[in-house]
């Protein structure tokens, strides 16, 4: 038996008592407030240090920073416009604009705010709040039925609860500093560089550059003066994006190529006529640019697909990582007032660097490397995520007492 199995045998046999969050101010256990209209103009004339949080759904919810602060405390907050989402925030001095809601425990002998903080964000996953329907302190206090068991099994769930979310944390700190770490040696081994000792010693007289359109061969869906440049075109038939992902599978070894950062499987059976095969890397027709490389069979959206002409002259995997190097220059080129779409035109006459073979085959070994230990830390990290939520959930499931 665990020590907090024998704090709930010991201090809550029959069950624990739930409060909604309003009966909890009512009885001065805690306090529902809201933050103070603080605009983008107002923190750029008066810059300071001192965080200004505001309405999200991602992050941390940072405004910008003010001269200013309201607040030096341990505070719960959450966005009133944004979803509803729940953050802890440690003791700081900060500020929080109208759109976020703050709550404060008055009663620490009877409530632990990171106890009520992982509870909270338990439950919001089964809420509902969108910029109309909105969390308002008025709303939620009527919809948030928390369990309060002794303090003493608050600080054990607490306990265990946090050592997951520091191990997460320093799951994402390592993944994020090798994701810089990849792009700092991606960038430097494609810019061919004499003082870049792998170029220097593979490449002594320097390397011969090309127009996209010289050497890959792209999908056909072009206007005519982009088709011209084309000595071959593919058609690779497309879902649309919303479409896809009906088709995903447990089970499958046919790809889904989307447009955006989701990915999954499919069968043969589930693709039909839009099965497709090749080694091809694509970039996504409208919305956000990014680059993504596929060798096998696969269903794409409505991507533009480009493959090498001649892998003997250029590997399809130095393309990707070479088109995802220059990602910032591709960005450029998507244009328009809603849905961005690229100008393949001037994607076209990209003009990128041919080093011999050998040369691209030990870039693509050395830049795999560091994709492979990405993908690792990103599969621990998203095992461990689902580690804590399925130990979070549990904990903070408890029988209620029956008057």
């Amino acid at each position: 038996m665990s020590k907090l199995d024998e704090l709930i045998a010991e201090l809550c046999p029959d069950g624990v008592e739930y409060k909604l969050l309003g009966d909890l101010e009512k009885d001065s256990i805690l306090e529902l407030g809201r933050g103070k209209v603080i605009s983008k103009k107002t923190i750029s004339d008066n810059p300071g240090k001192y965080p200004v949080y505001s309405s999200s759904a991602i992050g941390e919810g940072l405004m910008g920073k003010y001269n200013q602060y309201m607040f030096d405390e341990v505070l719960l907050s959450w966005s009133i416009d944004g979803g509803g989402r729940f953050f802890y925030r440690n003791k700081h001095k900060f500020s929080l604009t109208n759109v976020s809601g703050w709550l404060r425990v008055l009663r620490k002998d009877v409530l632990n705010i990171r106890y009520l903080y992982y509870v909270m964000d338990s439950l919001w996953l089964g809420k509902t709040y969108d910029y109309v329907n909105k969390a308002h302190p008025s709303v939620i206090k009527n919809d948030y039925l928390i369990p309060l068991p002794p303090l003493p099994v608050q600080q054990e769930i607490v306990r265990i609860l946090d050592t997951f979310t520091e191990l997460i944390k320093e799951l994402n700190a390592e993944l994020e500093a090798r994701k810089k770490q990849y792009e700092y040696y991606r960038d430097l081994l494609l810019t061919f560089d004499d003082e870049v000792k792998l170029i220097a010693e593979l490449c002594p007289d320097g390397v011969e550059y090309k127009a996209l359109w010289e050497v890959t061969i792209w999908d056909k869906k072009f206007n005519a003066v982009e088709r011209s440049k084309q000595k071959k075109v593919y058609k690779y038939p497309y879902m649309l994006a919303n479409d896809l992902f009906k088709l995903e599978r447990k089970e499958g070894d046919v790809f889904l190529l989307s447009t955006g950062e989701r990915t999954g499987w499919t069968t043969e059976e589930l693709a039909g006529n839009y099965l497709c095969e090749g080694e091809v890397v694509a970039i996504p027709w409208g919305g956000t640019p990014n680059v993504k490389y596929h060798k096998g069979k696969f269903v794409t959206a409505d991507n533009r697909i480009a493959t090498s002409i001649d892998t003997e002259l250029l590997s399809n995997k130095f393309l990707y990582y070479w088109m995802q190097s220059n990602i910032d220059t591709i960005a450029s080129y998507y244009r328009g007032s809603g849905i961005k779409h690229p100008s393949m035109k001037d994607i076209l006459d990209m003009q990128i660097p041919l080093p011999p073979l050998a040369v691209q085959q030990e870039i693509v070994r050395i830049l795999d490397n560091f994709t492979e230990l990405t993908a690792e830390l990103t599969a621990e990290l998203t095992a461990r995520q689902k580690q804590y939520e399925y130990y979070r959930d549990k904990l903070l499931s408890f029988k209620e007492v029956r008057s």
